[in-house]
């Protein structure tokens, strides 16, 4: 492999590992409050796309209405999933957590099958994100630029709520201690709502990105990003939210290079990702960036 293929893959890889990183935020934000793997955040990105498909389809917006739109209706989404599903069972055993989280997900995925149909639609990709570059005989659309500066943009925007905002301190002492935060008079089940509504609104992000990506949409499209944005999430250290986003880089740079270096593994593209939270699980559970948290 010469340098330009080498410059090339690397590129693919960045504009691929933003995207999982971005998804992965909102892995990582849920459970760091909550403890809770969310299972349906790849259905709620794939939600996303649907609504910022048929703000153009049915409705006619502008592309970038619509993007922004299908953002907050998924950010509303998020909340909705929170209220109906999640704070009915928080006191219950987290296994109850966990079945329900499943069981959204396949609400999710089988309401969008009745309601979308179960065919692939072309996505629109906005014409600004559709011009080829070529520099020293490498080749790659500027989305693949667009997409680590939004992301990167994106994540800069969450931390500053995290971290400079009475709901992202309100949201940091919950991850610490809910009863004695509820205690001290925050209103806990709003800033679970609120946290609800970021993951939920970065997963649309992520999903329409990845939608002009791969520009070709479904109700089932949410599974393979959505586990491997998972993975992503436990590398980084799942609960960091810059840890996932670095997580989402080391992973799409993993399955990029690797079959570029060995194309005849291209079969095994998805299964790098699993074996990745196999090796992560048995030598460092708690990830590159996680810290031991209290049971």
């Amino acid at each position: 492999m010469d340098l330009a293929q080498f410059s090339q893959q690397l590129i693919n890889g960045i504009s691929l590992g933003s995207l999982y990183g971005i998804i992965a935020i909102g892995y990582t934000m849920v459970y760091g409050i909550l403890r809770l793997i969310n299972f349906a955040h790849g259905d709620v990105m794939m939600m996303g796309c649907f609504f910022a498909y048929y703000g153009i389809l049915m409705f006619s917006l502008p592309w970038q209405f619509s993007f922004i739109i299908a953002i907050a209706l998924t950010a509303i989404l998020g909340i909705i999933i929170d209220r109906g599903a999640y704070r009915p069972v928080r006191k219950a055993p987290r296994i109850s957590a966990l079945i329900t989280a499943i069981g959204v997900s396949f609400l999710l995925e089988n309401a969008g099958i009745v309601v979308f149909g179960g065919r692939q639609k072309a996505f629109f990709r906005p014409e600004m994100f559709d011009h080829i570059i070529t520099f020293h005989g490498v080749r790659f659309l500027n989305l693949a630029i667009y997409v680590p500066i939004i992301t990167l943009t994106l994540l800069g925007i969450i931390l500053l709520i995290i971290y400079r905002t009475k709901v992202g301190r309100a949201m940091r002492c919950i991850s610490h201690d809910m009863e004695t935060t509820r205690l001290m008079g925050v209103d806990v089940n709003r800033v679970i709502a609120i946290t609800f509504a970021m993951g939920s609104a970065a997963a649309a992000a992520g999903g329409i990105l990845w939608a002009m990506k791969y520009p070709q949409i479904n109700p089932l499209m949410g599974i393979i990003p959505g586990l491997k944005a998972f993975v992503a999430a436990v590398l980084g250290g799942i609960g960091n939210v810059g840890g996932a986003m670095i997580g989402g880089l080391i992973l799409g740079l993993a399955e990029i290079l690797l079959v570029a270096f060995r194309p005849d593994l291209s079969g095994y593209r998805d299964a790098i990702a699993f074996g990745i939270l196999i090796i992560i699980l048995l030598f460092r559970p708690t990830g590159l960036f996680g810290e031991k948290l209290p049971e």
